[in-house]
């Protein structure tokens, strides 16, 4: 993976140059491109086999064996509100933390790292998928393409899904 942003994927400042920077696992759910904080992931993983889990939630997609730890497996495309994966779609895996616990967040494709500035994140837009929203810090508006960062933070606070 790079640590440089390739071309054709250069953000665009918005609020003037600043010298820090942030970088991203790019992401691809559903043909949108997402990006999650490089110092979260743990592990990228290819496809993996999943085990049901009963009476869990829709979006979990049951439980992996990673190096002898057992990881709750999330289907991203369930939490964005999205259709499930096409049965002959195979899946990868982005391995994060949350609390104490390992978790897999199962994407339709993972990119390289991109490094961006921070003054080019936007807010989310008033036009945003609202339950995109929630689970976003802002957007950077790439050349080719919008990039979503997801706060994975949010995104496993079933504690939040469970009061709405």
């Amino acid at each position: 993976m790079s640590d440089l942003v390739p071309a054709g994927r250069r953000a665009v400042a918005k609020f003037g140059s600043s010298d820090e920077q942030r970088q991203y696992v790019s992401i691809v759910i559903a043909e949108q491109l997402f990006g999650i904080p490089v110092l979260i992931v743990h592990d990228v993983l290819g496809p993996q086999r999943i085990t049901r889990i009963p009476l869990a939630p829709p979006e979990v997609a049951g439980s992996l064996n990673l190096r002898g730890r057992i990881v709750t497996a999330i289907d991203v495309r369930l939490c964005l509100g999205l259709e499930r994966r096409p049965d002959d779609m195979r899946g990868m895996s982005v391995v994060v933390e949350h609390g104490a616990e390992f978790y897999s967040l199962i994407v339709d494709n993972v990119g390289e790292v991109l490094t961006l500035p921070s003054a080019s994140m936007e807010r989310n837009p008033a036009t945003l998928d609202p339950r995109w929203r929630e689970i976003s810090n802002g957007i950077y508006r790439l050349d080719e393409q919008l990039l979503v960062v997801l706060d994975a933070n949010r995104l496993l606070d079933f504690t939040r899904t469970e009061a709405a």
